[in-house]
């Protein structure tokens, strides 16, 4: 609701003409950039998050006048039919359409041309749609995902950072691409965190996790059996959780400590309620070690120390960074969400999703005046003619006044 306000807020600002600054040759001209839709686009939404990710960039292709193709996922069953159900009742169905399936369905759908492919969820489905939309050279934005660092350093509170970073990691299990996926601390910090992590979840979900109803379970029993399969192989410690229930797709809240740098919960995007810190003294090091990765969605870091959040923030590449928190930045409209290298391109939300469904015509309105100095580009040349070219079209000649009266007499 909050994006649709303020799209609907903003809208009439993000249409208007764009103008731009011209030189000596463009100076009766009107230049400016024309913001227009592209056509038809298809938004491909994920099962984690399957409203929010689907309808927030369907407010920008809207906005920006497409029409769309929405393709829900189809393993959040419940909200799939519901979005099937509610969509033609309030939005044109000449304008908007939904299409249901699965991968055989979405293959098939990736075989028509559209102008634009929005498509939100993990690398390997996001190399099937790169190579669909090449076909017809088609532009796509890709919101994908990775492993999300937390580097937690310098003066920290323990007990207010293990009340973000669990909101942050366990929030919906652990299923959010922009979750926190692992921590990098001192031994010490460590220790002195552990602690503050096994109050706060009790704090927030009870004595007993599992009758939570604040908990969320995990999708499927397949994610749920990857999930136990990357736990049963790690060679840490877990020390906070562990307990799970197959058949319930519970998993507990899980802080595993003694984690190597190539442990199997080090391997591949976790995406789930288990939590894997890496015990590092060195600020540097942990860097160092951030960057022999793949660019990550968002990057966090906790410190009371404002040289460290620099550093970090100077020294590592992200879709997103945050200090002190996590998954908030992604709440707020001004910024642009998206990933970098591997976690994705392109952005969304607010302006940025307006953008990101529109075509920047570029547009010049001329008439035909000052014909004396477009001789200057007609044949035959001349290295005076030259010369008065390179001055009338630098950014310089704007302001030169004695250039504008040689030429404005015609």
């Amino acid at each position: 609701m909050n994006e649709l306000h303020y799209a609907l807020s903003n809208l009439t600002s993000w249409m208007q003409p764009e103008y731009v600054s011209k030189n000596l040759a463009t100076k009766l001209d009107d230049c400016f950039v024309r913001r227009e839709p592209l056509g038809v686009v298809l938004i491909i939404g994920p099962w984690n998050y399957p409203m929010q990710l689907l309808i927030l960039p369907m407010i920008g292709a809207i906005a920006a006048g497409n029409c769309v193709v929405i393709k829900p996922s189809e393993v959040s069953a419940a909200t799939d039919n519901l979005i099937t159900e509610l969509m033609p009742k309030y939005l044109s169905k000449d304008c908007y359409a939904v299409v249901r399936g699965g991968p055989k369905e979405t293959q098939a759908l990736l075989k028509n041309r559209f102008d634009h492919i929005f498509y939100t969820g993990s690398q390997a489905v996001a190399r099937v749609v790169l190579q669909a939309a090449a076909v017809h050279l088609t532009p796509v934005t890709l919101e994908l995902g990775g492993k999300c660092p937390c580097l937690i350093y310098g003066r920290v509170n323990a007990t207010a950072a293990a009340h973000r970073l669990v909101w942050a990691k366990f929030f919906n299990a652990g299923q959010s691409c922009v979750a926190p996926d692992y921590v990098l601390c001192s031994k010490a910090t460590r220790d002195a965190l552990v602690p503050a992590l096994r109050q706060v979840l009790e704090d927030f979900y009870g004595s007993d996790i599992q009758k939570s109803p604040d908990m969320s379970r995990i999708v499927t029993p397949k994610h749920w059996t990857r999930l136990m399969g990357l736990l049963n192989r790690t060679k840490g410690k877990v020390v906070v959780g562990g307990e799970h229930d197959e058949k319930d797709r519970y998993i507990a809240p899980t802080v595993v400590v003694d984690v190597a740098e190539d442990d199997a919960l080090m391997e591949e995007e976790i995406f789930g309620p288990i939590l894997p810190i890496l015990t590092i003294e060195s600020l540097e090091e942990s860097i160092k070690l951030t960057k022999r990765k793949e660019k990550p969605l968002a990057f966090y870091v906790f410190s009371d120390e404002s040289s460290v959040v620099k550093k970090v923030l100077e020294n590592s590449s992200s879709g997103g960074f945050c200090s002190n928190d996590g998954i908030v930045h992604m709440a707020l409209p001004g910024l642009p969400f998206g990933g970098v290298g591997n976690s994705g391109f392109g952005h969304y939300h607010g302006h940025w999703g307006f953008e990101a469904f529109s075509h920047r015509r570029a547009v010049m309105l001329r008439g035909w005046a000052l014909e004396k100095l477009n001789a200057l580009r007609y044949p035959p040349y001349s290295d005076e003619k030259l010369s008065w070219l390179r001055w009338t079209t630098s950014p310089k000649s704007f302001t030169c006044q004695v250039l504008f009266e040689k030429f404005l007499p015609f």
